[in-house]
């Protein structure tokens, strides 16, 4: 089944589409759905502060088919991923943790109750390979890669809870690949990346594939389960 099929001409949410990959799937989105967005540079949401996440949640109207989490950075206040533990630095790993894994568990907490009652919806967020514990062959950027994990962490075990009241739910970790963009583009040299628009496209794609059967999940950019 394609995404349209699923959930086409239902309303959408995206949260970071001020960013490279949101603003894409922002884009990619309305040609089907009614998209709403939120963003701290254009809304002042801060997703690491509940009271700012609650007070924007208290402000939309329920019924979105689909949430999508787009929120994240690799790197935090000039704090760029460490190439060894000596070169943790405990702020940096906090914020890390923040914005990266309690930013979406409070996205998840608050704007949970807004899906849709009725018919197939779907909650995704951004996630990445390197925050997979079992992929992990070279080590380097602890507090990122930590990070993610916990956010796998906080994905699949939403979808567990979900599943129970909303037997059409998918709650799912996704990672989009290496893309393009101003935060990345330092550490592309070594890996095929794609733009922003193509990752949007091809996470799109996924998500039409993706079924109840899946969910709490985490998969890449072209469906592929990853490890834990």
């Amino acid at each position: 089944m394609t995404f349209e099929e699923r959930y086409g001409g239902g309303r959408a949410l995206v949260f970071g589409g001020s960013g490279g990959i949101g603003g894409a799937l922002v884009d990619r989105l309305n040609r089907c759905m009614a998209v709403e967005t939120l963003s701290r540079s254009h809304n002042g949401l801060d997703v690491t502060v509940e009271e700012s996440v609650a007070n924007w949640a208290g402000k939309l109207t329920p019924g979105y088919s689909v949430i999508f989490d787009a929120t994240g950075a690799l790197e935090i206040d000039g704090y760029a991923p460490e190439k060894s533990i000596a070169a943790i630095e405990p702020e940096g790993m906090a914020a890390q943790f923040a914005l990266n894994a309690l930013g979406p568990a409070l996205l998840l907490k608050h704007f949970v109750p807004l899906l849709a009652e009725d018919g197939p919806v779907l909650f995704a967020s951004l996630s990445a390979r390197v925050g997979s514990i079992g992929d992990n062959k070279i080590g380097g950027w602890i507090s990122y890669r930590a990070a993610k994990a916990a956010l796998n962490q906080v994905m699949h075990t939403a979808a567990i809870e979900i599943g129970r009241k909303r037997k059409e739910a998918v709650v799912v970790a996704l990672h989009p690949g290496t893309v393009e963009s101003d935060l990345t583009r330092k550490y592309l040299a070594r890996h095929k990346s794609v733009t922003p628009a193509e990752a949007a496209e091809n996470l799109v794609t996924v998500m039409g594939r993706l079924t109840p059967e899946q969910t709490g999940g985490f998969f890449d950019w072209a469906g592929e389960r990853v490890e834990w």
